[in-house]
Formats: C-alpha cells, structure tokens, sequence
C-alpha cells in the first residue's frame, strides 16, 4: 500500500514521493469533469505547486461558467507548462535573451556577486547579500561608477525575475547608497584637431591595421568595437557608407545603436587602406575568434599607441571628442544621438519618425571633417 502524506500545497496530495493534483469539482461541472480530479504532477515540490498553480487557474477559468463549461485538456496543460527556473544563473540567462543585450556586462556583475553569495533561488537573497557585495566592490577598488553598473545589473535581473516569478519581494538592491558617489569621476579628455590631423596622417603612413583605426573611429564617432566587428556586407565603398548592424560575432550596445554612416575624409581613406587587410567575411579578422568579436583586445593595442603619443588619451576620448566638435557646428542634439548611436533623453518625440536622412547626416560629418588648414578656410568660406 503506498503511503499518501498531506502536503502544503493546495488542492495536492504526496503519495510515495509524487505529487498529485487532488480537487472536488464543483456540482455542476461533474457532468463535464466528473466528481475529482486526479493528476500526476512532479516529485519536486517547487515544480508540483507551480504545475498546481497553473492547473487552478485553467480549471477557476473553465468552471466560472456555470451555465455552459467547455472542458480543458489536462495533460496538455501541464506538458505544455514548464514551471519557471528559480536560480539567479538560470534567471540571468533568460533575461538576456529576452532583452537581446550585450552578455558581457551582466555576465561580469554575476560571477563576482554569486562567488559572495552563492547561485541560490531568486527570493532567498536579502538585503546583506546586497551589502556584501557592494563591500566587496568597494574594497576591490573599483570606481563609483563602475560599481553602480555592477549593482544596477544585479537589480534589473531580479526586477525581471520578481515579475516572471509573481514573487511579492523588495529587491534588496534597491536604493543601495555607496559612499562618495560620483565624487572619484573625472572628465575625459579630448583631442585638439592638430592631434587628430597628425594621429591621422601617422597612421595612414604607418600602414598599420590597428592604427587605421584612430581614423575611423575619430571621424565616424563609432564605438570601438562597432568598428572592429564590421563585415565586409555591411561596407559600401561604392557610396561610402557603413552599416552599422548586430552580427553573429557582436552585439550592439542599445537599439539606437544601429544606424548608417557615410565615409568622409580620413575615414574613407583609412577604410580603403584597412580593407586591404580584411579576410573573406570580416575587417578586422584578427580579432574574430571561434565566432567572436574580442573588441578588447583591440582597445588595449590601439590605446597602447594613443596613450603614449597623446598624453594619456584613449579611444573612447576619439568619441567624446567627436561630439564635442558636432555640438562645436551647432548640430541638433537629436541628429547628434542618431549619428554616434547615443540614446537620446532630450525629448520622447525624438523616437518617432525615421530620423534624419544619410544626406543630412553626410553633410554635418563633412563640416567637421579633420582637413588641411588651406581646404578647411576655403569650405568656411563656402559655408558662409
């Protein structure tokens, strides 16, 4: 005889280790459904309640009409129901497919806080879990900055778990104070436009791939690794244009991030150069690995060389540097946003429409374009 023992679940009942879906059926839906319901549910208890749980709200659902049932096919219910996983890790990789993100950031914040706190289920981690990690970031020596986007990437993924969960919970991330916040920033600084014209003329000498890149990046106001990750589909040289698009080997940080560019100036002439070196696919294949982009090591090459001959600016100074000298010719900040990828906060109108036109886009590009002084009076002058 097997041993049935009550269980906390309801409408469930535990016999020799599995649990079952055990309910009367309202008089008048007996007709339909007979007297009780019976049903294998699982021998794990989460998995049991959460099948439990689906199983009452279809039959709620069918039952609320007492004059006309229409009946449910239980087992398809269930075999189509997979109760949702519970770990953080599981949670975390579900929320990056959902929200189609860059894995990296999110991926860097998880490893360091489930090293401290241990890959548990969603609810069970509470407010010192919060705080000891934020210690921990704290005495690693990690700028302010950089542990707000470790605690904000930790806090999104258990906002999206709380809310596919139902889980009635405080997120223990929230409204984490860390100590002299934004006091440790400093100012990035940016290029002078004798720096980018003689960085620019260096590198289209040296005929080096990585310092191609000074170019291209400094007068298209890409992202490094929007430039490092192009594919050779995504060049039009015929009409001096890029693409910029997800791939297989990288993502896109932002949806604003996809756009079109025209190539102008030194960028046209160092992409001419750069895709002497391109593979059958990519322009940079060097740093496609295994199917990857290692955007990184890029960086790390190319500010190797603008460090040293550039007082300690960096690739990502080329971008600020870029924006700058849009805002310099009085470019509306919306046209300024679609151009460098930048998600735009000015004002909500600023989604909608298909923004501006490539040729509106090449004619402010071409303004600022890094040009001999001669060539640069003489367009002043046109301009004027």
């Amino acid at each position: 005889m097997r041993e049935t023992v009550v269980s906390h679940i309801p409408y469930t009942l535990c016999r020799s280790g599995t649990y079952y879906y055990n309910r009367r059926v309202p008089k008048h839906a007996v007709q339909v459904y007979g007297s009780f319901i019976r049903q294998a549910l699982s021998k794990c208890p989460e998995e049991a309640e959460a099948y439990a749980k689906r199983l009452g709200k279809v039959l709620e659902g069918s039952w609320s009409n007492t004059t006309s049932i229409q009946p449910v096919d239980i087992p398809t219910i269930l075999f189509s129901f997979r109760p949702r996983s519970f770990k953080l890790s599981e949670i975390a990789t579900e929320y990056v497919g959902v929200k189609g993100i860059d894995p990296r950031p999110p991926r860097i914040a998880l490893q360091s806080f489930i090293s401290l706190a241990g890959d548990r289920a969603v609810g069970e981690y509470m407010r010192e879990d919060a705080k000891l990690f934020l210690r921990h970031l704290e005495m690693s020596g990690n700028k302010t900055a950089t542990i707000r986007k470790r605690i904000n990437s930790i806090s999104a993924i258990l906002n999206y778990a709380y809310a596919e969960l139902d889980l009635d919970k405080r997120n223990p991330f929230s409204r984490l104070f860390i100590k002299g916040e934004g006091e440790d920033s400093h100012k990035r600084g940016t290029f002078t436009n004798e720096q980018l014209k003689w960085g620019y003329d260096k590198a289209l000498a040296s005929g080096s791939q990585i310092k191609f890149l000074m170019p291209l990046l400094g007068e298209t106001g890409c992202r490094l690794a929007e430039i490092v990750g192009l594919k050779l589909e995504d060049i039009d040289l015929v009409n001096d244009l890029i693409h910029i698009r997800p791939n297989s080997a990288r993502r896109l940080k932002t949806r604003t991030s996809q756009r079109t560019l025209p190539l102008v100036g030194y960028a046209k002439l160092a992409m001419a150069q750069a895709i002497k070196h391109a593979d059958e696919t990519y322009l940079f294949p060097r740093y496609i690995r295994d199917g990857k982009c290692y955007a990184t090591h890029a960086s790390n090459a190319l500010n190797k060389w603008l460090k040293k001959d550039f007082d300690g600016l960096t690739a990502h100074c080329l971008r600020h540097t870029f924006r700058d000298r849009l805002r310099a010719v009085e470019c509306p900040i919306d046209l300024i946003d679609q151009i460098g990828g930048w998600k735009s906060v000015s004002s909500i109108g600023n989604s909608y429409g298909e923004g501006y036109s490539i040729d509106k886009i090449r004619w402010r590009v071409e303004i600022i374009q890094i040009i001999e002084p001669k060539k640069r009076n003489s367009n002043q002058s046109t301009l004027n």
